[in-house]
């Protein structure tokens, strides 16, 4: 494995607090990295606390968050592999086509400028935010129904649920309309820059009973990047949903993340 403790940053996205990558943290620490999971910008330390001040981050866009982590990857001691999930998936590959990091892991990724398809599981997904458009500058909480359908529609109901109440945490909803309105903007925050050749290695990862982001999205995604000579590549998951980071199967996405770094030499 790694000769060095190279930095590994952690980057969640909506609607599940930052400690909800720790088994993972654990998991790279043993294996010799260097492994840190911030928060977004004004997300309180638990999850207990996210939840009772859900307006500290009302309002918060892609940009305040990737501007967020970038402050963060400037004091460390060289360029980190960056892990994101969801929207933390996005802001990874903003992060590394801008240079900051020297490589990029990014899960079940939200869409990026460019990608075209919009599954109608994906919209009822974003519907609790989406919905109602005054919910732009606020934060927004799922219901457990609402986690199941978006999350934890590919394991049971009752881990589902544990799941729902264990990590989830109200979130701002800015960046989904970011999202959702990325084609029609000419400098949309959701833009990343898939040109770069000079970048570190990407890892897209989807899971292929995600309905958050749904595998035709990542793969969508993938072909963003066909201008970049930079590597670029997809491993798919079968019978995984958005929970593939914290449910029961969270090791098996983790150790083919570790393989694969091991395998370029990060």
């Amino acid at each position: 494995m790694t000769t060095h403790q190279r930095p590994v940053v952690f980057i969640h996205g909506l609607w599940l607090h930052a400690t909800s990558w720790d088994p993972w943290v654990e998991l790279f620490r043993e294996m010799g990295y260097a492994p840190v999971a911030p928060g977004w910008p004004r997300e309180a330390d638990t999850v207990a606390a996210a939840r009772e001040r859900a307006e500290d981050v009302a309002g918060l866009g892609i940009d305040d968050v990737t501007n967020h982590y970038a402050a963060i990857i400037d004091g460390l001691p060289e360029a980190p592999v960056l892990v994101g999930h969801s929207f933390g998936g996005l802001i990874a590959e903003k992060l590394l086509g801008q240079g900051k990091a020297a490589a990029a892991v990014a899960i079940d990724p939200a869409q990026i400028k460019g990608v075209l398809p919009l599954p109608l599981a994906q919209l009822r997904a974003g519907l609790p935010a989406l919905g109602n458009p005054a919910n732009r500058n606020r934060a927004v909480s799922l219901t457990a129904k609402e986690f199941r359908f978006g999350f934890g529609n590919a394991v049971s109901e009752e881990e589902s649920d544990a799941l729902f109440e264990r990590w989830t945490i109200p979130s701002p909803a800015k960046p989904l309309f970011q999202a959702a309105a990325a084609n029609f903007s000419l400098h949309s925050e959701a833009a990343v820059d898939t040109d770069n050749s000079t970048r570190g290695p990407l890892l897209l990862i989807s899971g292929l009973e995600d309905h958050t982001v749904p595998d035709v999205v990542t793969r969508s995604t993938l072909k963003q990047y066909r201008s970049s000579t930079a590597l670029t590549e997809l491993r798919q998951f079968e019978g995984r949903g958005h929970s593939l980071t914290i449910d029961g199967g969270w090791s098996e996405v983790a150790k083919a993340v570790l393989g694969w770094l091991d395998e370029h030499g990060l």
